[in-house]
């Protein structure tokens, strides 16, 4: 196995430059650090292109043998490339999923409006992923699901269904079925609704919520009621509460 021994490595470099996100929509590549997200990615038929380990002996074969190129590197090489401040000591560089041709038959879709958190975004995905969603559509201005922040929360669950960035507004115009959106004003208690095989959610912006002029295209509004004295939930919290009770 080819060592290297330099942050100044030409391939270091250009896996570093992946942690922005013009440089992965431009590649089409994502870098990826954690055993777990790695073998989430092969599990899922992602090529694994490049993988970058301190100690190779470490890991499974079958793991530092799915990449098409295998690199030992130092430990200050993996501080470089880690987005931790506990390197994990092995990373690879993925091929995003190909998702162009999913959304068309999707039946079950979450909709996010420029959700921006790291964290919320990752929850969300996941809930859509353990749910079975179809589909995630996110409009300009959501995070990117590709940031290391998002993939660490999702878990992996990144790879397992389509995630589409698209206007919202087209989408639900194109969509043949019931859509429901998250509001304080003119909604029904989220338990007066009923489980549907078809359906699309739609969640807004952590502090401004839903779009008004998206609100315009949905079905039907939901809201949760609070018993206690909070004032709202948590985006994450209340789309998986509604994921689930659209489920049934």
């Amino acid at each position: 196995m080819e060592q290297i021994t330099s942050a100044q490595n030409a391939k270091i470099k250009q896996a570093n430059k992946l942690k922005k996100k013009k440089e992965r929509d431009k590649t089409g590549l994502i870098l990826v650090e954690g055993t777990h997200l790695i073998d989430e990615a092969i599990k899922s038929g992602l090529t694994i292109q490049q993988l970058f380990v301190v100690e190779p002996e470490r890991f499974a074969p079958e793991l530092v043998e799915a990449a098409e190129e295998q690199y030992q590197i130092n430990f200050k090489v993996a501080e470089v490339l880690s987005g931790t401040v506990t390197p994990q000591g092995i990373f690879a560089v993925i091929e995003k999923p190909d998702v162009s041709k999913q959304a068309e038959a999707s039946q079950q879709v979450l909709l996010l409006d420029r959700i921006q958190d790291p964290g919320n975004l990752g929850t969300l995905i996941r809930t859509a992923d353990a749910a079975a969603l179809d589909l995630i559509v996110m409009s300009p201005g959501s995070a990117d699901p590709f940031q290391d922040k998002v993939l660490r929360a999702s878990q992996g669950s990144v790879f397992h269904l389509p995630i589409i960035s698209n206007d919202i507004k087209e989408f639900v115009e194109h969509f043949d079925g019931p859509v429901y959106g998250t509001a304080l004003e003119d909604a029904i208690n989220f338990n007066d609704t009923a489980a549907q095989e078809k359906f699309a959610l739609l969640l807004g912006n952590e502090g401004q919520g839903v779009d008004p002029e998206l609100l315009e295209y949905t079905t039907e509004r939901l809201t949760i009621p609070m018993y206690g004295k909070a004032e709202s939930l948590n985006v994450a919290i209340a789309g998986s509460i509604l994921i689930y009770k659209l489920k049934g």
